[in-house]
Order: C-alpha cells, then sequence, then structure tokens
C-alpha cells in the first residue's frame, strides 16, 4: 500500500506552473513577469503568485531587474557546465546504489519508463520526451535509496530541462540519448554496475556537451 501525499498547497501549484512556461520556453529568457497577467491566467489572487516568483528566485530561475521588476534568467552556459560536472558524479553513484537496492518491479518499471521515452520519440513529441527524459533519471535516483541524490537534482532538473528542450528538437540526438538510457538500464538490471556507472557517465558527458552548445 502506498502512503498518501499530502495536496500541493495554492503557492507550489502557482510555482510548478510558472516553472513549468519557464522551462517549456513558453515564458522566455529576459520576459517580464506580470504577477496580474499571471494570476488572471491561473485565476488566482496576487498572493500566490508573489509568493512563487520569490521561490523561483531563490532558485535562480528568476532576477529582480530594478524598474522591469521581476524577469525570468538567461540559462548562463557556466551554470549549465556546473550543473552536468555535478551530474557526472552524481549519477554514476545513484547508478551503483541502484544496483545494491533494486526494488522488487524494477524490470517492470524499467520497461515502463523506457516504453514511454520510445512513444514520445515515435510521436516526436518535444514535451513528452523532456518528461520521459526526467522520469527516467528519476527513477534510478529513487532507486538509489539516497534522499539526498534525489533533493539535490529536483531543482537542477528544471535548469536541465531549459536546455534539453532546445537539444530534443533534433530527432537524432533524441534517438541517441534514449539508445544510452537503454544501455543504461539493460546493464544496471543484468548486474552488470561497472558498465552501467560507466554508460551513465558517458551518456552525462556527451548530454552536457549538447546542452552547453544549445544554450551558447
Amino acid at each position: 500500500m502506498d502512503s498518501i501525499l499530502p495536496a500541493k498547497s495554492l503557492v507550489e501549484r502557482t510555482y510548478d506552473a510558472i516553472l513549468d512556461a519557464i522551462c517549456s520556453g513558453e515564458i522566455l529568457p529576459g520576459e517580464r513577469l506580470n504577477q496580474d497577467e499571471i494570476a488572471a491566467r491561473l485565476n488566482v489572487s496576487r498572493q500566490p503568485v508573489n509568493s512563487a516568483i520569490s521561490i523561483l528566485k531563490a532558485n535562480g530561475f528568476v532576477s529582480d531587474t530594478g524598474r522591469r521588476g521581476s524577469v525570468v534568467t538567461e540559462l548562463a552556459p557556466a551554470q549549465l557546465h556546473e550543473v552536468y560536472e555535478f551530474r557526472i558524479v552524481v549519477e554514476p553513484f545513484a547508478v551503483g546504489l541502484a544496483a545494491e537496492r533494486l526494488p522488487r518491479g524494477a524490470n517492470s518499471e524499467a520497461q515502463k519508463a523506457l516504453s514511454a521515452g520510445r512513444k514520445a520519440l515515435q510521436k516526436f513529441d518535444i514535451q513528452a520526451l523532456v518528461q520521459a527524459d526526467a522520469n527516467f533519471h528519476r527513477l534510478i535516483y529513487r532507486w538509489s535509496g539516497n534522499h539526498v541524490v534525489e533533493s539535490s537534482m529536483h531543482v537542477n532538473w528544471h535548469h536541465i530541462r531549459r536546455a534539453m528542450a532546445g537539444i530534443l528538437q533534433q530527432r537524432e540526438l533524441a534517438e541517441i540519448s534514449w539508445n544510452a538510457h537503454e544501455v543504461i538500464m539493460t546493464a544496471l538490471l543484468n548486474g552488470k554496475t561497472q558498465d552501467a556507472k560507466d554508460a551513465m557517465a558517458e551518456h552525462i558527458r556527451e548530454a552536457g556537451k549538447r546542452a552547453l552548445v544549445a544554450v551558447q
């Protein structure tokens, strides 16, 4: 029996909605966030919008520019480079932990995650591809059983999403990414832990190169 997660607050749901708009490119870098317009679109008051924007500022998605107010920050190459430097250390480590702690039903979960990615690729649905990519990696974080890994990657993934939407516009790159996911997962489920860790490191290294090209 799964635990019942508490419902998200209005501020959290407002934050998620604005963040999704930023990560999908609906709200572009440099664009001003008009609190009245956002409140009207989301059918909420200004208070949750104001609180959500404060959290977005703290997490580096929004900045204050004085007279223009709050604007969406540019995704700086240096920032993205640091995220991928972090990932190339943390994600192979997570794979190693996951290999030791695979839950019952891991095979079924893995096939579901991979199938979602392949379906999104077949339809060439960019947003579905970005979501499937995130879900694949989050599955491994969860299997690692390490809550620090999960929480440290949570905010970072939203920065990654901003670059990925551009990368996955190219079908060839999307196919490369999902081929890598299948190699990682096959090795992990077959007990080839070092192969899985090496494949993850290579995947992150190559993804980092593509992400930096996308934001430059």
